[in-house]
């Protein structure tokens, strides 16, 4: 499967995002997260990088809110995960603007992240997985009405996804040791 859809809110979020993931992760994969939180409609990606790097200390997790990643500082970030972690793959998390009906719904694509372009910004892709959070529709520009209770319900679930993913991880190659013993 090329690409997961699912509702922030849906009672099976967490198991079908963190299933899909699994199969793409690696203990050495870095995950990106993009975003500002000086806008709060940009914040999902900081968010989630918080929530990560307090869950688990093993994962690699580059955007925080202390540490944010965004359009300024973008280019120059990709190019120092790039020299420390040359053979990692990279999950890309941001926020992102979409059609009304799909406002709520996380994506997954085996595909890189256009960080901006919803905005108008040229900006490099970034990122071997996308995860995208649709926080609001693209017909509102400037987006000032986004929640941030909502913001954050929905980074609860990527990040509760992604540390669940390395754990359904080490529990695959775990088994796969053991039946080849």
């Amino acid at each position: 499967m090329d690409e997961l859809r699912v509702k922030y809110d849906d009672k099976d979020a967490i198991k079908l995002i963190s299933a899909y993931l699994a199969e793409y992760l690696n203990f050495d994969s870095v995950i990106l997260c993009i975003g500002t939180d000086k806008c709060i409609s940009d914040s999902l990606g900081p968010i989630v990088g918080d929530m990560l790097s307090k869950m688990v200390n093993s994962i690699n997790v580059y955007g925080t809110l202390k540490n944010p990643i965004h359009a300024i500082n973008l280019e120059e970030n990709i190019a120092y995960i790039k020299r420390k972690h040359p053979y990692s793959n990279i999950i890309a998390v941001d926020a992102c603007l979409g059609d009304k009906n799909n406002i709520g719904k996380i994506s997954i694509k085996k595909s890189p992240i256009y960080p901006g372009k919803g905005v108008g910004k040229v900006l490099p892709a970034v990122g071997d997985i996308s995860i995208i959070g649709i926080i609001d529709a693209f017909d509102i520009i400037p987006v000032h009405n986004t929640r941030l209770g909502f913001v954050f319900e929905m980074a609860e679930i990527i990040a509760m996804s992604i540390h669940r993913a390395f754990y359904l991880k080490a529990s695959i190659i775990n088994n796969s040791d053991i039946s080849q013993s």
